[in-house]
C-alpha cells in the first residue's frame, strides 16, 4: 500500500483518498523568470505521484495554479520596463515548454489568480461574516487569534514566524495597525499597480487567499493531497489551512501535506530572488529529458541536494544504459514479478524515487523474462519517465 509523509501529522500515513477520484493541488509558478531545476524537481515529484496512481487505475483530479499577480512579478516588470501581464504570459509559456520537454503530465486544470478574483472575494466575505477576518482602511486581514490551531503545520514559535514574515516580498504592504503582526492580508488597499474593485475598495488579493479560493473552487473544500516546495510551509500553507478550514467549517483541508526539498547551488537554495539558478532549458542543451528526470528524481523528495554537473552527466549515461537493457519492446501491464514488486515497493514507501531507480537499474541487469521486462519498461516509462 502507498504511504505518504504528511507534514501536518509528522509521519508517513497509508494513503486512503476520500473518494474514487484522488484530488491533488500543487502550488505552481509565479511566472517572472524561466524554470530552474528546483521548480522542475518539485513538479516532477508530483508528476510521478500522479503517474503512479493512474498506472494503478485511479482517477486523479490535479490542479496547479499560476500566480500571475504577485509583488515579485510587479517588481521584475518595473525593473525590466515591461508590462506585468506581458511578462507573466511570456514566462508562463517558457515554463510550459520546459515542462513539456520533460514529459510532464500536465495538470487537469491550471487556474490563473487574475481570473479567480470573484472566488477570492466570496471567500473573504464568508470569513468576515463569521468573524475570522476584519476590515482595516480598505483592506481585509485574517485574525489569527480566531483560529486556535494556527501553527499546527509549521510548529514554529511566533518569534520565528515574525522573522520569516519580515523577509516576504509583500511585507512592506502590510498595515502596521493590524491586530497582530501574524495577521495576514486577504485583500489589500495598495498605493500603486494593478487593482480590482471589491466591496472594500479597489485593491488586490493577498497571496494566500489565492490558492485557498482556487483549490476550493476546482477541487472542493477538502482535498487529498496538497503539495509544493518546502519553503511554502510557512507562511503560505499555514495560512491556507487557517483561512480554508475557517471558511468551509470542514477539516482537515488536506489529508496529506507533501513538501519537496530544494535543489541547491553551492549549498544555497536555488531561487529566483538569489539569482543562483540552473535552468531546465540550459541543462537540456547537454543532456536528454529522461536523463534530467533521472537526475532530479535520484534523491528522496524530502532531502535537499546540491547541484552536481558530474552527476548530471552521469545520469545521461545511466538513462541510456537503462533504456538499452530494458529494450524497445512494448510496455506491458504492471506484473507481480519480484523485480517489479521491488521497484513499486520503493515508490509505495513515501514515493522513494531514489530507491526505485536503484532497484530498476539492478533489475534491468538481471531480468530476462519478456513479461518482467515489459513490466519494468512500464514503470520506467509510464511512471518514472526516465527512459
Amino acid at each position: 500500500m502507498l504511504t505518504l509523509y504528511d507534514a501536518r501529522r509528522r509521519r508517513a500515513v497509508p494513503f486512503r483518498p476520500r473518494s474514487s477520484t484522488v484530488t491533488l493541488y500543487v502550488c505552481g509558478v509565479t511566472p517572472y523568470d524561466t524554470t530552474h531545476l528546483g521548480h522542475a524537481r518539485t513538479f516532477l515529484v508530483f508528476d510521478v505521484l500522479v503517474r503512479l496512481l493512474e498506472a494503478r487505475g485511479a482517477r486523479v483530479r490535479y490542479a496547479q495554479n499560476v500566480t500571475d499577480i504577485d509583488e515579485s512579478i510587479l517588481q521584475r516588470a518595473a525593473r525590466d520596463g515591461v508590462g506585468w501581464r506581458a511578462l507573466g504570459r511570456r514566462e508562463e509559456r517558457k515554463f510550459l515548454e520546459d515542462m513539456r520537454a520533460l514529459g510532464w503530465r500536465r495538470p487537469d486544470v491550471m487556474p490563473h489568480a487574475t481570473a479567480e478574483i470573484a472566488a477570492m472575494q466570496r471567500m473573504i466575505r464568508r470569513l468576515l461574516r463569521q468573524g475570522s477576518a476584519y476590515r482595516l482602511d480598505g483592506g481585509v486581514y485574517f485574525d489569527v487569534a480566531a483560529f486556535p490551531r494556527y501553527g499546527e503545520l509549521s510548529r514554529w514559535s511566533p518569534a520565528r514566524m515574525r522573522r520569516v514574515l519580515a523577509t516576504q516580498d509583500d511585507a512592506a504592504l502590510d498595515d502596521p495597525r493590524r491586530r497582530s503582526p501574524l495577521d495576514f492580508a486577504l485583500w489589500r488597499r495598495v498605493p500603486d499597480g494593478p487593482t480590482w474593485p471589491s466591496p472594500w475598495g479597489r485593491g488586490r488579493p493577498g497571496w494566500h487567499i489565492e490558492c485557498s479560493a482556487m483549490s476550493q473552487r476546482h477541487l472542493g473544500p477538502r482535498i487529498d493531497v496538497h503539495g509544493g516546495g518546502s519553503d511554502l510551509v510557512f507562511p503560505h500553507h499555514e495560512d491556507e489551512i487557517a483561512q480554508t478550514e475557517s471558511a468551509s467549517g470542514e477539516r482537515p483541508f488536506a489529508g496529506w501535506w507533501m513538501h519537496v526539498a530544494p535543489v541547491c547551488l553551492d549549498e544555497m537554495k536555488m531561487s529566483k530572488s538569489l539569482g543562483n539558478m540552473v535552468f531546465v532549458r540550459t541543462a537540456l542543451q547537454t543532456t536528454t529529458p529522461q536523463a534530467l528526470r533521472l537526475y532530479l528524481l535520484d534523491r528522496h523528495y524530502r532531502r535537499r541536494f546540491d547541484h552536481d554537473e558530474v552527476a548530471l552527466e552521469r545520469s545521461r549515461e545511466r538513462a541510456a544504459e537503462l533504456a538499452a537493457r530494458l529494450g524497445r519492446g512494448a510496455i506491458g501491464p504492471l506484473a507481480r514479478d519480484a523485480a517489479t514488486r521491488e521497484v513499486l515497493a520503493a515508490l509505495d514507501d513515501d514515493l522513494d524515487t531514489h530507491a526505485a531507480i536503484g532497484a530498476l537499474e539492478r533489475a534491468a541487469r538481471r531480468v530476462t523474462g519478456d513479461d518482467a521486462r515489459a513490466s519494468l519498461r512500464a514503470v520506467a516509462r509510464r511512471i518514472l519517465g526516465i527512459v
